[in-house]
């Protein structure tokens, strides 16, 4: 199997094999984001990863799971992925699932009717990174999308039938405006209705832009107990009539929780109330890793 450069995948992704369709994003400009900057963003010949393909089938008795790497295979034409797609189903007739990064306007490209095929062709996931439901934070981190855009390629994708997973970034706003970003996120589930959402917390890498604003004094990071804090707020504004599979369960995670909402609402406030409590149930910065 050929890679470029680091290798990412998201964490339920674990076990899948990893090909790579794309090398790099092609947007790559989030300020908080230190994966493909050694890479610059191209397309690899549908050939090529056939060959990857083959290369794997004559190796792996058993292929449940693929993930198609890099940062938003999606950005691909359907005509490209369906390709891929097809050759995934000839070769791996045990595979359940097909996983994809996607950002929104990857998403909102794309035809109802080609999502469909797509979905009906292996694609089970469709990975979105929100981040943010607010605009000011989205904008601040150079994400790309506003929020409206955000919420509309998720409907889109789950109203075609393909499961999106949305994944969020507790301490993103910093200081300054960790309860907008809250509020606004809460909201934002609310309005997607993903099947699976998601909070990771806030590492500063190095080399970002977010690490220079951190170092000269622009940005500044919440403690582990306002973390919990903003949860707790992020929480309190999710109303959902559709199940949503609820993961904060991170390794950047001070705190776990897993649930389902909305049934289990009440249950993870309750938890969280707890750790603000004990501080002892939160990891130390040591055991935190992306």
């Amino acid at each position: 199997m050929r890679y470029e450069g680091m290798v990412y995948r998201p964490p339920s992704e674990a076990y899948s094999l990893i090909v790579q369709v794309t090398i790099g994003c092609a947007h790559n400009r989030c300020t908080f984001c230190g994966m493909y900057k050694d890479k610059k963003f191209r397309v690899r010949p549908a050939e090529e990863v056939a060959a990857d393909l083959q290369w794997a089938r004559d190796r792996y008795p058993r292929v449940e799971k693929i993930f198609l790497a890099d940062g938003d295979a999606l950005v691909l034409p359907a005509e490209k992925l369906l390709f891929l797609l097809d050759k995934i189903r000839e070769l791996f007739p045990e595979c359940r699932r097909v996983g994809v990064y996607g950002s929104p306007k990857d998403i909102l490209r794309k035809t109802p009717g080609e999502l469909q095929a797509l979905r009906e062709a292996g694609m089970g996931i469709v990975y979105v990174g929100a981040e943010s439901g607010s605009d000011k934070v989205l904008k601040d981190v150079c994400k790309g999308a506003t929020a409206e855009e955000l919420i509309e390629a998720v409907r889109k994708a789950e109203d075609a039938g393909c499961p999106a997973s949305v994944t969020f970034i507790s301490g993103l706003a910093g200081q300054e405006g960790w309860e907008d970003h809250a509020r606004e996120s809460g909201k934002m589930i609310s309005a997607m209705e993903p099947s699976y959402a998601s909070l990771l917390t806030l590492m500063v890498e190095p080399g970002t832009p977010l690490e220079r604003d951190l170092a000269e004094g622009r940005f500044r990071l919440l403690t582990p107990e306002q973390v919990l804090e903003e949860t707790a707020l992020l929480l309190e504004n999710v109303c959902l009539q559709k199940e949503c599979v609820f993961r904060s369960n991170h390794a950047s995670n001070y705190f776990s929780l897993r649930g389902t909402l909305p049934q289990d609402k009440e249950l993870l406030l309750g938890q969280l109330q707890e750790a603000r409590r004990h501080r002892g149930m939160l990891k130390d910065e040591w055991q935190r890793m992306l």
